[in-house]
C-alpha cells in the first residue's frame, strides 16, 4: 500500500497544505519549496505522477527496480538519483556471526522546486530526514538545501556503520590475541567481511552521487551559498571511503593473522609430539634389544635388569632435558 507524506515551505517558512493530489500547482508556484516522500509505491500511482511532472520514464522505472546500484543522473528537467541508507541495529544481535546492518534504497527526483524521494523499505527513518531539514535551516536556499540535508543524513549513517564495523573488528584483534580459543572467531570475521562488502558498495560510489548534484545542480547559479556545504559533505563521503577501505585492510589481516595462528599453535603441536615420540623411542629401542632371542650380557641376573632400567632412565632425561632447553617441549 502506497503511503505519501510531505511538507510545504513557502518563501523558507513551512506550511501546513501539501496535498499530493495538488503537488504540479505546488511545484508550479513561485517562491515555494515541496519535499514529498513516497513509501512502497504502487507502479501505477508512481507512473502516472512521473506523466504529470514529465519525469524520464527509465528513472521512474529504476525507483521501482528490486535492486539498483547507486548513481546519479542528470536529465534536461530534473536530476535523478539512488542512494542506500545504512542502519546498526540496535541492541546488536546475540549471534555476533549475524549481520548487524540494515541497508534500505532511497530513489530521489530533484525539480527546480521540489524533492520527491522514494523508498522501498519500512525501517529507513524518515523523520530524522525532515528533522535535518528543519536544523540546516537553509529551505531559503531551495531545493539544493534539501537535497542536502538528505545525503547528509545518509553520510551520518554510513560512518556510523563504519563505526560499528571499526568496533567489530577490534573485538576480533581482542580475542584473536588473549589466548582463549574462540569457536566462533572464523565465522564472525566472514561475517564481517560480508558486511565490510556490502557497506563498500554502497559508499564508494557516493562520491560520483554527490559530484554530479555538487557541480549540476540547477539552483548554482542562485544559491552560491550551498557550495560550501556540498564540499563538506564531499569530504565526508571521501573520509567514509578511506575509512571503509582501510577496515578491508584491518579485516584481511585478522583473518591472515588468525591462519598464521593456527598454523603455528598446529606447528607447536607437532613439534612436542616429536619429542614425546623420540623419548619414548629410547625405552622401545632398548627393551625390544633385550626381547631379542640370544643369550646378552646380564640375562637372567639382577644387575642387567638394573643395568638397563638405568639406561632407559639416563637416556630419557638427558632427551628431556635438550629438548626442553630447545623448546621442543
Amino acid at each position: 500500500m502506497t503511503h505519501v507524506r510531505g511538507r510545504v515551505w513557502r518563501h523558507g517558512k513551512p506550511v501546513d497544505d501539501f496535498v499530493f493530489s495538488e503537488i504540479s500547482d505546488c511545484l508550479a508556484a513561485e517562491d515555494t519549496l515541496v519535499w514529498c516522500d513516497i513509501y512502497d509505491p504502487d507502479h501505477e500511482i508512481l507512473t502516472d505522477l512521473g506523466d504529470e511532472l514529465a519525469l524520464n520514464a527509465w528513472a521512474v522505472e529504476d525507483a521501482l527496480a528490486d535492486a539498483e546500484r547507486t548513481k546519479a543522473v542528470v536529465y534536461k528537467t530534473h536530476t535523478f538519483f539512488t542512494v542506500y541508507g545504512v542502519t546498526v541495529k540496535s541492541p546488536a544481535p546475540e549471534d555476533m556471526s549475524e549481520s548487524t546492518l540494515e541497508i534500505h534504497r532511497i530513489s530521489g527526483f530533484v525539480l527546480p522546486r521540489g524533492l520527491i524521494t522514494v523508498r522501498l523499505s519500512p525501517h529507513f527513518d524518515i523523520d530524522t530526514v525532515s528533522r535535518r531539514f528543519d536544523e540546516l535551516g537553509g529551505q531559503e536556499y531551495g531545493v539544493g538545501s534539501l537535497v542536502h540535508g538528505l545525503l547528509d543524513v545518509i553520510v551520518d549513517g554510513h560512518f556510523d556503520a563504519v563505526q560499528a564495523l571499526d568496533d567489530g573488528i577490534e573485538g576480533l584483534e581482542d580475542d584473536l590475541f588473549d589466548g582463549s580459543a574462540r569457536a566462533d572467531l572464523q565465522r564472525r570475521t566472514f561475517q564481517l567481511r560480508k558486511d565490510l562488502v556490502a557497506l563498500r558498495r554502497v559508499v564508494l560510489p557516493m562520491r560520483e552521487v554527490v559530484t554530479v548534484i555538487q557541480h549540476r545542480r540547477m539552483d548554482a547559479k542562485t544559491a552560491p551559498e550551498l557550495d560550501p556545504v556540498y564540499a563538506d559533505l564531499y569530504d565526508h563521503v571521501l573520509r567514509a571511503s578511506e575509512w571503509t577501505e582501510s577496515l578491508r585492510d584491518m579485516v584481511t589481516t585478522v583473518f591472515e593473522t588468525n591462519l598464521s595462528m593456527q598454523d603455528a599453535r598446529l606447528n607447536v603441536v607437532m613439534k612436542k609430539l616429536t619429542g614425546w615420540a623420540a623419548i619414548i623411542a629410547v625405552p622401545t629401542a632398548i627393551t625390544g634389544f633385550y626381547g631379542q632371542n640370544v643369550d646378552y650380557p646380564g640375562i637372567d641376573t639382577v644387575g642387567g635388569f638394573v643395568t638397563s632400567s638405568a639406561v632407559i632412565v639416563l637416556l630419557v632425561i638427558v632427551l628431556f632435558v635438550m629438548f626442553r632447553k630447545r623448546d621442543w617441549l
